[in-house]
């Protein structure tokens, strides 16, 4: 089990994921395969790259496999977060043919979702390449899914971002606005966490230099989210804050500004784009004759 599924136990159940997944798409059998294939057949596959990229799903996958049928035999000839080009091969699978095709989809939806993600954060990233800014994701996930696309960003090289609303607060411009300003907001924020005896950071997204005065005057916070500015703009901000507090650059961040933006200094960069709004790797799983 890896360090990754470990952390998140109580965030996600993954047996009971795969339950439903194959409950989802198996029914009440996989009736083509019980219809062509004997009971006790077995036979051998293969997971072949027919796109250049960065593999991530491998480990998800052995848990899936072995969830399935603990007697499946796997290798694994290529690890997650490994370069990968067209042609390769990351693994093959020995076992009951008719388990080994009610696997195959679910492998495949789930590992070429997470090297589309793996592959895009890993470009990304690079582009930032010279300076200290981690690429990092948000809650802009696939509802259920949110689990593997933040995994598949870590396994790309970059950070996760907070996993859900409860882990870290978070003071957007709605919150400011409804609470009455920035101020009041994190006033509010420190209060409900003394109150309630929880301990997670507190971050504030601001819209303007003078809201990032008025944090640097007040205090109260981890992480100052600079949203939607511009890179002259961040490059400001970084030298008010003046490492006082980390730094976090948001919204309309893309391939073509994102040195830009990270060349200012800042600590983080979020991209909603990561996993909302990415192409999945191509990958099939084969028969080995």
């Amino acid at each position: 089990m890896t360090d990754f599924i470990k952390l998140h136990q109580k965030d996600f159940n993954f047996k009971q994921f795969i339950a439903e997944a194959l409950k989802e798409d198996v029914g009440d059998g996989d009736h083509t395969s019980l219809s062509t294939i004997p009971k006790n057949h077995s036979g051998k596959m293969r997971l072949l790259v027919k796109e250049d990229g960065i593999i991530a799903g491998v480990e998800a996958a052995k848990f899936i496999l072995k969830e399935i049928d603990k007697n499946f035999k796997v290798k694994i000839l290529i690890k997650d977060g490994a370069k990968i080009k067209t042609g390769d091969i990351v693994l093959t699978l020995e076992g009951n043919t008719q388990k080994m095709l009610i696997a195959e989809r679910l492998i495949l939806n789930i590992m070429q979702r997470m090297s589309g993600i793996a592959t895009k954060t890993n470009y990304l990233q690079t582009l930032c390449k010279g300076n200290k800014t981690k690429v990092i994701d948000t809650r802009k996930t696939t509802p259920g899914f949110r689990f593997f696309e933040k995994w598949a960003v870590l396994i790309g090289g970059g950070s996760n971002h907070r996993y859900g609303l409860y882990d870290m607060i978070l003071i957007k411009d709605n919150h400011v606005d409804f609470a009455g300003g920035i101020v009041k907001a994190i006033d509010a924020a420190n209060s409900y966490l003394k109150t309630k005896k929880k301990k997670i950071n507190i971050e504030v997204e601001t819209r303007s230099i003078d809201d990032v005065k008025q944090v640097l005057k007040h205090g109260g916070v981890k992480r100052i989210m600079l949203d939607n500015y511009t890179p002259q703009q961040t490059l400001a901000a970084v030298k008010l804050i003046n490492g006082k507090f980390e730094i976090e650059s948001s919204g309309g961040i893309t391939e073509k500004n994102i040195q830009s933006y990270a060349k200012c200094g800042v600590d983080f960069i979020s991209i909603g784009a990561l996993t909302h709004h990415v192409k999945g790797l191509d990958l099939s799983l084969k028969a080995i004759k």
